[in-house]
């Protein structure tokens, strides 16, 4: 008894020392970062806390996207003083990846810089009706065709997929590189968080196989990777794809037999996904949503 107790007391401690490393870690990181991606002559990663943005830099100016800048008074500003620190060329462009504040708030400091923002065409229409004084109006609009801003030799695609986190989302991809630059709808490593609650489900799946179809190699998300902040691959959005699909049959079934909402949810797991970081808190915003597309067809 006392062999295994000890063995017992070994082990938590073994647990406990292993994620007082992985929060010191943490701690230790910026809360602001700026990285080139590997491989990569012009191609870079603002990070501001748990939120993340590309930009590119061309013997012409700066593509920026998104400022992420809700809940950080400064962060608009903060963006701009690192694009500084890697050039002095002028910022030419701001591109909003979607209408939702926490990625896209705090643009001033970029139209004061002299940048032109560009969105969806949805994206402006829904920032017109909310007046957020914190999130300027796109200068220009993105149609559902697509659109290609080219700019001191780099070429950089704006695609429109379709319905999935939002119903203004763009696809930002970079040719050369084989890189896109995706937010919220494919989440690399991670299980989906509380941003599943107002997803297109169904819409989502056909956007991913979409984004699968386009010649890519690494994506960048708009929160770091799992773990170390790692860029996504293809199977990481097939990975996703699969998940979706898994629990969207599994509530099908509990939504069929009338068990939507309370033991529906109540009863909803994947086993498959636990290991899955974020797994326990996001669970109940997908048993929630998919309570809610097949327990009530929205």
């Amino acid at each position: 008894m006392l062999r295994i107790g000890l063995a017992g007391m070994a082990a938590a401690l073994t647990v406990a020392v292993g994620s007082t490393t992985a929060l010191a870690q943490q701690a230790q990181r910026p809360q602001i970062e700026t990285t080139k991606v590997d491989g990569t002559d012009n191609v870079y990663i603002f990070r501001n806390g748990n939120h993340q943005s590309m930009f590119i830099v061309t013997k012409d100016g700066v593509i920026a996207t998104d400022p992420i800048g809700y809940g950080r008074p400064t962060g608009g500003q903060d963006y701009v003083a690192e694009i500084k620190k890697v050039t002095d060329k002028p910022i030419k462009f701001l591109i909003y990846s979607h209408h939702h504040y926490d990625h896209i708030a705090g643009g001033k400091a970029f139209k004061d810089a002299g940048a032109t923002i560009i969105a969806h065409k949805r994206a402006k229409e829904r920032l017109a009706m909310l007046n957020d004084p914190n999130t300027p109006l796109p200068d220009q609009v993105v149609n559902d065709t697509g659109r290609t801003i080219k700019l001191g030799g780099t070429t950089l695609e704006l695609k429109y997929l379709g319905l999935n986190h939002s119903d203004s989302s763009l696809v930002m991809r970079l040719p050369k590189e084989k890189i896109v630059f995706i937010v919220d709808t494919i989440p690399v490593g991670a299980f989906p968080g509380r941003g599943f609650i107002d997803i297109y489900p169904l819409e989502t799946e056909e956007f991913i196989k979409k984004v699968l179809a386009l010649d890519w190699d690494r994506l960048i998300p708009g929160h770091p990777g799992q773990p170390n902040g790692r860029l996504g691959t293809k199977k990481d959005a097939q990975d996703v794809l699969t998940l979706m699909q898994d629990a969207s049959a599994e509530m099908k079934k509990s939504a069929q037999d009338g068990k939507c909402w309370e033991p529906a949810e109540k009863d909803f797991k994947l086993p498959k996904y636990a290991n899955w970081p974020g797994y326990e808190n996001g669970l109940p915003f997908v048993a929630r949503r998919y309570c809610g597309l097949w327990g009530r067809g929205t």
